[in-house]
């Protein structure tokens, strides 16, 4: 074991992480009371302006530690428990200096309670738990970011959501968990969703759910001046009530040359019609693959467990930081496989725990993917492992479709 650990630092040269240097006024410093927040905290807020400090703490925590510190210029500050939150804040006021820009965390969903929080007290913006990367990246993340990611999050906000599946290294399974991502977002959260697999030569989700893609979907890419609605409906081939594949199949020989107008204009249309787009995107992404990565609003990076996964992981998350309001999820595929590297090691080399863990099923998935069935049917255990990507995507439970008014309309609005 030490000498895997010793060849896993040389190979991907990983060092323990220093810490990064501060001035006298901390950018943004955030005290929540629960795990779950700290997590969405760290996934959803851009790491700028300095860094962000989390601590574990409520507002009376946050109120002690600034009666002795310099007041950050972002404070997140979490409201659960108080007896009388609005005296909390008012005893936060007074320690901290005014221009500080307080967020707020907390329990009540009242509209009313919202109103008096950010128009009575001058908070800048209040969320309601449970967080998820998404709501505080969405929310929180043009507080902190600025103007440029507010505005990239207007854009971003407009159609249905756009989730990019890619595999870090070929083989890892990417397309198997966006077929069912895209299955199970369906199935769940009775949105429309269009599967986009962007292989257009060799790609398999077609195989896996059964059918035979034809040749719209190059024509769509290379040629959008002929794409219209109608071209893209008779191209999409329907899986389900509510799930339609767009795909190609083309021969080996060919060499297609989609067009970044041609990918803007898909997404265009498929998101003016689904809920979710799943895209199956093709690592290394070519230049109008990165349309389609600038575009999501998650990035699931799929690796399998061994030293070239990770280090290719590492080098798609710098990748992805430049792809503006697009966040990252990791999903460790065949997790436990023989010969693989433990998941202690792996965490050791991404410095996070995976988001997602699947563990190896040698069984279940290529039985599957040969007789053209979805594997979500016939495996309890994938079903299990992808719920973490369904709560953070489309804030549903794995395991039953959403039955409430409110859900339905929440999902269309962040869509």
């Amino acid at each position: 074991m030490d000498g895997d650990r010793v060849a896993l630092r040389e190979a991907l040269a990983v060092s323990p992480g220093a810490a990064r240097p501060a001035g006298d006024r901390p950018a943004c410093v955030a005290f929540v009371v629960d795990e779950a927040s700290e997590a969405a905290l760290r996934g959803g807020l851009p790491d700028m302006l300095g860094g962000l400090q989390l601590r574990r703490g409520d507002i009376r925590t946050a109120t002690r530690a600034l009666e002795r510190e310099p007041t950050p210029i972002i404070l997140i500050v979490d409201i659960s428990g108080a007896a009388d939150p609005v005296h909390a804040l008012e005893a936060l006021a007074a320690v901290c200096t005014p221009d500080v820009r307080v967020l707020v965390v907390g329990e009540q969903t009242e509209i009313g309670f919202y109103r008096q929080l950010t128009r009575d007290l001058g908070v800048a913006e209040y969320v309601h738990k449970p967080l998820t990367r998404d709501t505080v990246s969405r929310l929180f993340g043009p507080q902190v970011a600025g103007e440029a990611a507010a505005a990239a999050a207007g854009v971003a906000a407009r159609g249905g959501q756009v989730i990019a599946v890619c595999g870090v290294r070929g083989g890892c399974g990417a397309t198997t968990i966006a077929v069912n991502l895209a299955l199970q977002l369906a199935e769940n959260s009775r949105g429309h969703v269009a599967l986009l697999d962007l292989h257009l030569r060799g790609g398999t989700a077609g195989m896996m759910l059964g059918v035979q893609p034809g040749t719209g979907l190059r024509v769509a890419l290379e040629e959008p001046d002929r794409v219209d609605a109608l071209f893209l409906e008779r191209a999409g081939i329907p899986i389900e009530d509510r799930l339609r594949l767009i795909a190609a199949e083309e021969p080996m020989d060919s060499m297609p040359q989609p067009a970044e107008v041609g990918m803007r204009r898909v997404l265009e249309m498929l998101r003016q019609r689904s809920n979710y787009v799943v895209v199956d995107l093709p690592m290394p992404p070519g230049p109008a693959e990165r349309i389609a990565l600038a575009a999501a609003r998650h990035c699931v990076l799929v690796l399998g467990p061994d030293i070239a996964g990770i280090r290719d992981t590492l080098a798609m998350r710098k990748l992805i930081g430049t792809a503006g309001s697009t966040r990252a999820m990791v999903a460790l595929n065949r997790a436990g496989m023989p010969g693989g590297l433990k998941l202690r090691l792996i965490e050791e080399g991404l410095g996070a725990v995976p988001d997602v863990v699947i563990p190896d099923l040698p069984r279940q998935l290529p039985r599957a993917a040969n007789l053209g069935r979805p594997a979500i049917r016939e495996s309890v255990a994938l079903r299990r492992a992808l719920a973490p990507l369904m709560r953070e995507i489309a804030t549903v439970q794995a395991t039953k479709a959403s039955s409430s008014l409110f859900g339905w309309l929440l999902g269309r609005r962040r869509g």
